[in-house]
């Protein structure tokens, strides 16, 4: 078996709002097809009316994604622009209310809605996939087993959701609560192989609960489309270069392990009851409170986990032609995430005798700024 390409694809979901007033707007039919006829299948509406999502080609590595997401969002502002709208890549809306939202009327949608009941209805949350070739099943199901244990570390570099309705959640990722209200989420089940992943999702697919296995929301999975990974348990990042260093993160992790098979060795897999307590810490402080090394016993700072996880995957992102990004991550921790840093914002504008809600808009439009770096 030959050495896979660990070819990766970027998903992500954006909320469109009100350019002046920042709140939710509807994507209009027409802005959904002026985006597809510039870019085709790689843009489609989401499931509420004020989402939309994009994803990229296959691409080799993160020089080349990073091309290829920029002209998408490039492309999503300046036709949503046409329309008073503007695009952010925030997990959750700082202040708009999921109740004076709708979802769009089409049969898998309206399927959706019927199926999940009031669950449905509460998901203005917005996510970032990050998909790896790997050719070989058993090979997905196998890293898939061993990279749960790092999936927290993506949840706190990525956590961009600290505000529902206004109000300050206590936690870097909210969405993560609102997400794991759906059935079928959460860690990944350990597998012994692909014939048992099979069996249980065929097992549901029999009863006639689910069609396929795109109805399977673990924060990874095996894609049910393509022949890859698909790490979904990151918030959507307002910089364009945090998603791409957290996808840098995500194709080393995998080529590493790839690179322990051929040594034999493998790293070692904890129980779930241990690896969710480090979810629970990634999506309560994000960076700010570090995660727990199970073997060494003690919660150990984020700085030295990201300086850890550089040393370790050093080879495999200069052999991915990603090192920059790779090392990059140092600043999500020096600099604090998205969540960290629309805290801060809100807190200068509270200073400066700004009302809450004006406050709150001015979080929006930093939010807005932060999506057109780099563009």
């Amino acid at each position: 078996m030959g050495t896979p390409e660990f070819t990766i694809g970027i998903e992500e979901e954006y909320l469109l709002v009100d350019a002046s007033s920042g709140a939710l707007a509807t994507a209009p039919e027409d802005l959904i097809g002026a985006c597809k006829a510039k870019l085709e299948d790689r843009v489609s509406p989401e499931f509420l009316q004020c989402q939309i999502e994009i994803g990229t080609h296959v691409c080799k590595g993160v020089v080349e994604a990073r091309e290829d997401l920029r002209h998408l969002r490039k492309v999503v502002a300046e036709e949503a622009a046409a329309f008073g709208l503007a695009p952010i890549a925030a997990a959750c809306h700082p202040f708009s209310d999921w109740k004076t939202q709708h979802h769009r009327d089409r049969e898998r949608y309206n399927d959706l809605r019927r199926d999940l009941g009031g669950v449905a209805r509460r998901l203005l949350i917005c996510g970032m996939h990050v998909h790896v070739g790997l050719p070989d099943k058993e090979s997905r199901i196998d890293i898939m087993n061993q990279m749960s244990y790092f999936l927290p570390h993506l949840l706190a570099l990525s956590a961009s959701s600290p505000f529902w309705q206004g109000e300050d959640t206590g936690l870097a990722s909210y969405r993560l609560s609102i997400f794991d209200n759906l059935p079928r989420t959460g860690l990944p089940p350990r597998l012994a192989s692909w014939a048992e992943f099979d069996r249980t999702v065929q097992a549901l697919v029999d009863l006639e609960l689910i069609e396929d296995s795109s109805k399977i929301w673990w924060d990874m999975r095996p894609s049910s489309k393509f022949p890859t990974i698909e790490a979904r348990i990151c918030d959507v990042s307002p910089r364009i270069e945090t998603a791409l260093s957290i996808a840098a993160l995500v194709q080393c992790l995998t080529r590493m392990l790839w690179r322990l098979k051929g040594l034999n060795q493998r790293w070692r897999i904890y129980d779930n009851f241990l690896v969710a307590e480090n979810r629970w810490m990634a999506q309560r402080y994000g960076v700010s409170e570090g995660l727990i090394d199970f073997g060494r016993r003690k919660i150990v700072p984020m700085a030295d986990l990201v300086e850890e996880l550089i040393d370790l995957l050093t080879e495999d992102a200069e052999a991915l032609d990603c090192l920059p990004e790779l090392q990059a991550l140092r600043l999500v921790v020096t600099e604090g995430t998205s969540a960290d840093r629309q805290r801060a914002h809100l807190a200068r504008m509270l200073d400066e005798g700004t009302p809450r809600d004006a406050a709150l808009h001015g979080v929006v439009q930093q939010l807005i700024a932060e999506f057109h770096e780099g563009l």
